[in-house]
Order: structure tokens, then C-alpha cells, then sequence
């Protein structure tokens, strides 16, 4: 499997959403400092390695790294912070969140499933 997107600014989002148009855009907020992150970004590569996600362009963003961009992110969706979160944007909606343990392999399946 290929290393996982990462998106490190404002201006990547604004072409990231572009890129996605209409397809489904999977963002993956990610703290690098946190266990219940890492085991949520175990359970989002092990989605991306799925037959599923080749329904959605899909981006992690590090929380700490970049949180200019995890803030942008909270403010412009409506969606309150946390991590680690998963959303599925259509547009300019998130159609679909989760946070913590929530975040598994079968949940993102079946969000994108469900659109």
C-alpha cells in the first residue's frame, strides 16, 4: 500500500475539495501523540487498503503538525473538534462523522456505502 495523503494547509483542502467535486472526500484528523489516534489510523490504512475506498479520495491531517488546518477544518464544516475524527465530505457537507473508537474499518465502509 501507498504511504496515506497527508493535507498540510488551507490551500491543499481548497484543492483537494476541488479535486473531489462531486466523489466523496475522506478526511482523517489525526493526533501523532495520542494511542486512541493511532489505533483509529491503523483502522483508517486498513480501510484505505479496502475495495471500498476506492469510492473517495482520502487525506490525513495532523492535528498538531498543522493546526492552522484542524482548526479551518472544525470551523468551516461545523463539525467540533476532536481527535482522532473521520469525515466524509460531498461538496461543501459533511455527510457522515465519527470520533475515537468509533473510527474502525467497517464504520468507514460503511459510511461511504451509505452515500
Amino acid at each position: 500500500m501507498e504511504k496515506p495523503a497527508r493535507i498540510t494547509s488551507v490551500e491543499q483542502l481548497n484543492e483537494w475539495m476541488a479535486k473531489a467535486g462531486k466523489r466523496p472526500l475522506l478526511l482523517f484528523k489525526h493526533s501523532t501523540s495520542c494511542p486512541i489516534s493511532a489505533a483509529a489510523y491503523a483502522e483508517w490504512e486498513a480501510f484505505l487498503s479496502s475495495d471500498a475506498a476506492t469510492e473517495v479520495l482520502s487525506a490525513a491531517v495532523f492535528v498538531i503538525e498543522d493546526r492552522p488546518l484542524s482548526n479551518e477544518i472544525a470551523e468551516r464544516f461545523g463539525i467540533k473538534h476532536e481527535s482522532p475524527q473521520a469525515l466524509v465530505v460531498v461538496g461543501d457537507e459533511v455527510k457522515w462523522h465519527a470520533s475515537h473508537w468509533n473510527i474502525t474499518k467497517q464504520a468507514l465502509t460503511d459510511a461511504v456505502q451509505s452515500l
